[in-house]
């Protein structure tokens, strides 16, 4: 347990959010005369104590000593009150009545979205307490499923919006350096997202954000980070469900308008969300779904918005940035810009002092050098040397000479062989180069690879181009050509040099359908298998029979023995 300045005493964190953490605390003595709710000792509260660096603003500090009373004296059956405003050294603490119940995130997680009249009932309460706070000039600024608190009783839940003020409290200049905007960025409103000026308008957007996710269970816009998110309620528009009806369609899609001006009032939107529910639910007449088909004569913008502070354009923001009025003169706006003289030493030619040098095409050449018709060197006529450098890297630079190879000389493609031992072949000399044909100097022609066989033609060589140096021509490389190989010689065959697939097996087969053939032939003349197939006799029979003549005839034999003379 942490003591909370004198009165309080904190138990238990219950939650935890962008701003600071919620605590189960308990009162230990009954309030002064400052606290909205002086309370009795052993009272349960809840407390959100903000982050330390929101307490380290001294900014922050000041305004939520300003604001004291305003948060204190709203109040309203949808409104978490706020009991007490607690500064003690590093620490900001807000007092507040403690709801026991789930918030309105958690629920559409275990519980799935309502139903479209339900949904409609949830978001006209919650946007009774948008039109209290905005008659008393204090914007949400944050509104969320996550800070919407139920309270449930007799069966019904009851929905209870906190964590008003946190947001104004928040946005202060030291903070701004490290936030973009203060919210959430999926409920953060098009104007809030590009630093426009804001009113009460940011929380009507977040009520249809709200009221989207509430029949959907999710918001209309997502993404993979929050500058995609802020893209979206920049530029895109929400899809139209198939399970949500027209009516609230319809102030679905007023209440996400991109220009707040259109934007209902949170009165005007509660009025026209009861005229939606009673029109699309069970038992109605023709006359209430009259209304919820024109809700949209309802759903009328503020003509007096409530500015939030410190944004810019609201009352007591910071006037924008002045331009500063020439010293020497009158300051014209749209004069041409002045452009500041060199501070070199160096002057162009013909120009004023500090102008820059004209851009030079080539550098200039050194006396003597060619090109100058210096002592020993070429005339005045000759090509400049930056253009010889430059005719040389062409040449080096010329197309490379596609030579087609035969398929069966391809190593890529044919089948490694055993390397056969090969004469030894004179190198052959590349040819000489030819002169030109023709007067007048010109560059010579590339030479060209002798013809081999069963190879295309090279193509023709480039046109020679006429110059005019008279420094040597660099030569081109030619590759020397590729010696012959010697033609492979047949392997001996039979007489029928075509090969046969599967000829092996099929000579195999044949050979053994001929002994097979020769083997059954033997059988049937040699074997008495004529007789047993004559006689109609079965196997079993034909060996009784033999075993019985094979016995009969020791018999005989035996009879025959004993029958001879002593």
């Amino acid at each position: 347990m942490r003591p909370v300045g004198s009165k309080y005493l904190l138990e238990e964190p219950i939650g935890r959010g962008a701003t600071g953490t919620v605590w189960r605390a308990r009162q230990r003595e009954t309030a002064g005369a400052e606290a909205a709710v002086p309370g009795q000792p052993g009272e349960t509260v809840a407390i959100k104590v903000l982050k330390e660096e929101l307490a380290n603003d001294a900014d922050v500090v000041m305004r939520f000593l300003r604001e004291r009373s305003v948060l204190l004296r709203l109040t309203h059956p949808n409104i978490v009150r706020v009991r007490d405003l607690v500064v003690e050294g590093d620490l900001l603490a807000l007092v507040m009545d403690l709801v026991e119940g789930p918030d309105l995130h958690r629920y559409l997680r275990e519980n799935g979205p309502f139903t479209p009249a339900g949904a409609a009932l949830m978001t006209a309460q919650i946007a009774d307490a948008l039109a209290v706070s905005h008659a008393d000039g204090v914007v949400h600024r944050d509104l969320k499923p996550a800070n919407v608190l139920l309270q449930q009783g007799g069966g019904e839940l009851h929905p209870m919006l906190t964590d008003f003020g946190i947001a104004r409290l928040a946005d202060s200049p030291g903070l701004t350096r490290t936030h973009e905007f203060v919210g959430t960025p999926a409920y953060i409103a098009p104007e809030s997202a590009e630093g426009r000026p804001q009113t009460s308008a940011v929380d009507i957007y977040g009520a249809g954000i709200l009221l989207y996710e509430l029949v959907t269970g999710r918001p209309p816009f997502s993404g993979g980070s929050a500058l995609e998110v802020l893209h979206q309620h920049l530029s895109a528009e929400p899809r139209r469900p198939s399970t949500v009806p027209d009516p609230l369609w319809t102030v679905i899609e007023r209440c996400l308008s991109k220009n707040p001006e259109q934007r209902p009032s949170a009165e005007n939107l509660a009025r026209g969300l009861r005229v939606v529910a009673d029109g699309i639910g069970v038992h109605v007449n023709s006359a209430q779904i009259s209304a919820a088909e024109n809700v949209g004569v309802l759903l009328m913008p503020d003509p007096a918005p409530a500015p939030v502070p410190g944004t810019p354009g609201a009352p007591g923001s910071a006037d924008p940035t002045q331009v500063l009025p020439h010293t020497q003169g009158a300051y014209d706006p749209n004069g041409a810009t002045s452009v500041l003289p060199q501070t070199g030493p160096h002057t162009g030619a013909g120009g004023p002092s500090g102008a820059a040098d004209p851009t030079a095409v080539m550098p200039p050449v050194p006396p003597g050098s060619p090109g100058q018709g210096g002592q020993g060197q070429s005339g005045p006529d000759d090509p400049h040397p930056w253009q010889n450098q430059m005719r040389a890297a062409r040449d080096r630079n010329d197309q490379t000479q596609v030579q087609y190879v035969d398929p069966g000389e391809d190593p890529l493609r044919r089948r490694p062989q055993r390397q056969v031992a090969r004469p030894q072949q004179q190198p052959q000399q590349p040819p000489r180069r030819r002169p030109q044909s023709g007067t007048g100097p010109g560059r010579p022609q590339p030479y060209q690879q002798a013809q081999q066989p069963q190879q295309y033609a090279p193509p023709p060589p480039p046109q020679p181009r006429p110059q005019r140096s008279r420094q040597p021509e660099p030569q081109r490389y030619t590759p020397p050509p590729e010696p012959r190989r010697p033609a492979r010689e047949p392997r001996q065959r039979g007489a029928n040099p075509m090969r046969i697939p599967g000829l092996g097996c099929l000579k195999g087969c044949l050979f053994t359908i001929v002994i097979l053939f020769v083997a059954s032939w033997l059988i049937w003349e040699l074997s008495p298998l004529q007789d047993w197939i004559g006689s109609g006799k079965g196997y079993w029979d034909q060996l009784t029979d033999w075993f019985g003549n094979t016995v009969d005839w020791f018999q005989d034999l035996g009879d025959s023995g004993s029958d001879l003379p002593q």
